[in-house]
């Protein structure tokens, strides 16, 4: 996408200080899954969000649609402020905000069938009849690569592919602005993985959508994403265009990401960054940085200072006290 495009684009969602604590059984700890997330989407955009398993990256696709509800922090969507939204103002506006889940197998329900599944949020919005309801639901098929005439058959009766095709018209019946997809390829045998994410591309440019793309697949996310965000244990370490990132990864945790890519190629091998260790417990993260305890650069003052993330270069931002001098030396 051309620069001045994205200029022209305008800002959809903002979170701003997003937290996300999750309270301890028996114990007066909490787990702090997201802790103080920042970002924004502009409208068009596929914003990816990477990290390991368990560093909050779902969470905040949750939050962002209040399925699960922040503890603190703002989620400012088209300029207005969600958190505040009394329940039935956001049924009203996840209209504009729908998701596609990882799980094909578990996000439908095996007892309605396909007409029912995709239907069912025209009819919780009291949108048309039932005649315009099953056009909009053979529109959809369509739409997504599927006969209509499979309408009346069962979620079992199709593969993870198709089910994930259905989860999507499942999620496009709305006309939302903002999708969220929350590994929505994860479960799929890698030709299918393909086929969904060009899927995705193409939707986007036929209705203007705007993603947020969460994954731990870091080839996958560089191909859809316009701009990728990179999560370590609740914060963000880095943000940029995606280009840029798996270019000159300026973050010392970005890098060993990186540097995990398998490369097609078995004459060529890729410098490997081994991370030591274990991802620290989010009940009681480390002091300082939160990568320092497994970051083969980290220095003392790691642990004193809580790294902002900053502009190093236009449009690329690092929360890391020593990204300058190993960028220098790298």
């Amino acid at each position: 996408m051309s620069t001045a495009a994205q200029q022209q684009r305008s800002p959809l969602l903002e979170t701003r200080g997003l937290v996300k604590h999750f309270p301890v059984e028996n114990s007066d700890d909490v787990v702090r899954a997201v802790d103080g997330v920042s970002f924004g989407i502009d409208e068009g955009e596929t914003l990816g969000l990477v990290g390991e398993s368990g560093c909050g990256k779902s969470t905040v696709g949750r939050c962002l649609l209040r399925l699960i509800e922040p503890t603190g922090g703002e989620i400012v969507f088209e300029g207005r402020n969600i958190l505040p939204l009394s329940h039935s103002e956001m049924r009203s506006l996840r209209r504009e905000m729908q998701m596609i889940f990882q799980d094909p197998y578990a996000s439908l329900n095996p007892r309605l069938s396909i007409r029912s599944i995709i239907s069912e949020p025209l009819k919780i919005h009291g949108i048309g009849n039932k005649r315009e309801q099953n056009e909009r639901v053979a529109d959809l098929l369509k739409r997504v690569g599927l006969d209509p005439k499979y309408a009346d058959r069962y979620p079992h009766e199709f593969s993870g592919g198709q089910r994930q095709r259905i989860g999507i018209a499942r999620a496009l019946a709305l006309n939302p602005k903002l999708i969220v997809c929350d590994e929505p390829v994860s479960a799929l045998d890698v030709s299918v993985q393909a086929q969904v994410v060009n899927l995705l591309e193409d939707l986007q440019d036929e209705l203007g959508l705007t993603y947020l793309f969460i994954s731990h697949g870091l080839a996958v996310v560089e191909h859809i994403s316009d701009r990728v965000a990179v999560m370590y244990l609740g914060k963000i370490m880095e943000i940029c265009d995606a280009a840029e990132l798996y270019s000159k990864p300026l973050h010392p945790y970005t890098k060993a990401l990186l540097s995990a890519i398998p490369v097609p190629d078995p004459r060529h091998k890729r410098a490997r960054i081994v991370l030591q260790g274990d991802v620290p417990t989010p009940i009681d993260p480390p002091s300082g940085c939160r990568f320092r305890t497994r970051c083969p650069w980290a220095i003392a003052a790691c642990a004193e200072t809580v790294p902002e993330l900053r502009e190093l270069a236009p449009g690329h931002f690092a929360a890391c006290i020593r990204a300058e001098e190993l960028t220098a030396v790298s």
